[in-house]
């Protein structure tokens, strides 16, 4: 059994969720390869494996047309990710199946003709966003999650079958020492994170970051650390395919760089490891589902909305019922002053909504992903249930 691990994005972030699954499956004897599409994914990869997990590691390549093609195309549509996939179909077809955080991984069997790779998905993040449920979920064999929350909203879509899917929980937190308390600022001042989401339509960046750092900038009695998801800074030109919208992305101005009272990281292994969530004391962001990591310890949160939906109809916006939601920056100092006022104000929200989210059990997710994984791939029968 040959079970392959692919990391294929313009930023790392989505290896966490995944790689402690292959871990498990090569402690148990299976044969597990990490493909990788850049020289950052193959670092952190190894970084996080345990230093005698037996896996071993492919380096994905594109020719240099797509490597021209993409300078030109990758702001409107994920070029480079697709070539990665068409110019590599070998190092696929010998695989029995293949582990993605990501769904352009289906177009190995929509377009590429690989029918009989087994695509088993774990989504990277366990928000609420339309971006997590399209059709394309459809196209995999096997669907990990992370809990009910997401595993019934899939399923009264179609997006899952009862037989097609399993509960595993969170394999993230496997990796993660979750009790750790890092410290960013050597003062002991509530340290608020402002965690904005790159997607030009839903993002509170565009519109209102440089005020929100002009204004913690201006102010003296809290700690900011501002680490937006890691794809806001990858890319000058963002585009939503789904939401038809495009925002060009500003430098951070050059006062706030060197402030005492502001840390800035746009992209660092920091971003990904829940170091900024675990070291914070109040949440201020948008649309992230890392708002869900978030209250793993409940805590204050403040989202931003810029766009005016009517969100609590929505089950997109589900998370803005874990804090408050403000218009603007207007609103921003009397909201923080209220979630420092009562920190534990949306504690029992929070609560519900984590147990709804993440699955728990005695035995680690990333063995319940292995046994799903294992228990699929050797069933041979597609119409096997797992729980």
């Amino acid at each position: 059994m040959r079970v392959g691990f692919l990391f294929n994005h313009d930023a790392a972030h989505q290896i966490p969720h995944t790689i402690a699954i292959a871990a498990a499956l090569a402690a148990r004897g299976v044969d597990v390869e990490i493909l990788t599409s850049s020289k950052e994914q193959r670092g952190v990869a190894s970084a996080i494996l345990p230093a005698a997990a037996n896996v071993c590691y492919t380096m994905l390549e594109v020719g240099w047309t797509s490597r021209l093609a993409d300078r030109m195309l990758h702001h409107v549509a994920p070029f480079r990710r697709i070539a990665i996939l068409r110019e590599n179909l070998p190092a696929f077809a010998k695989l029995d199946a293949l582990v993605v955080p990501e769904t352009t991984s289906t177009l190995l069997k929509t377009r590429f003709g690989l029918k009989a790779l087994k695509l088993i998905y774990l989504p990277h993040g366990a928000g609420d966003g339309a971006a997590g449920f399209q059709p394309v979920t459809k196209h995999f064999d096997l669907v990990l999650l992370s809990g009910e929350k997401v595993r019934d909203r899939m399923l009264s879509l179609g997006l899952i079958t009862e037989q097609g899917h399993a509960i595993v929980g969170y394999p993230k937190f496997d990796t993660i020492d979750l009790t750790a308390r890092p410290r960013f600022f050597d003062n002991d001042k509530p340290t608020v994170l402002y965690n904005p989401h790159f997607n030009p339509r839903l993002s509170s960046w565009y519109s209102l970051g440089e005020r929100v750092l002009d204004w913690f900038a201006a102010q003296d009695a809290l700690n900011l650390i501002f680490a937006p998801h890691v794809m806001l800074f990858k890319r000058r030109l963002h585009t939503s395919l789904i939401h038809r919208r495009s925002r060009f992305r500003r430098d951070i101005p050059a006062r706030f760089l060197d402030h005492p009272g502001i840390l800035i990281d746009t992209g660092s292994q920091r971003s990904i490891d829940m170091s900024y969530v675990k070291g914070a004391d109040i949440y201020l962001g948008d649309v992230s589902s890392q708002i869900y990591e978030w209250i793993q310890r409940p805590r204050p949160a403040i989202f931003f909305n810029t766009h005016m939906p009517d969100w609590r109809s929505s089950m997109d916006y589900s998370h803005w019922s874990l804090g408050e939601v403000i218009g603007g920056v207007g609103e921003m100092p009397a909201a923080i002053a209220r979630s420092l006022a009562n920190p534990r104000g949306y504690q029992d929200v929070q609560q519900s909504a984590y147990a709804a989210t993440f699955s728990h059990s005695e035995r680690p997710a990333a063995e319940r992903a292995a046994d799903a994984v294992v228990e699929y791939l050797h069933s041979g029968d597609d119409t096997a249930g797992y729980r």
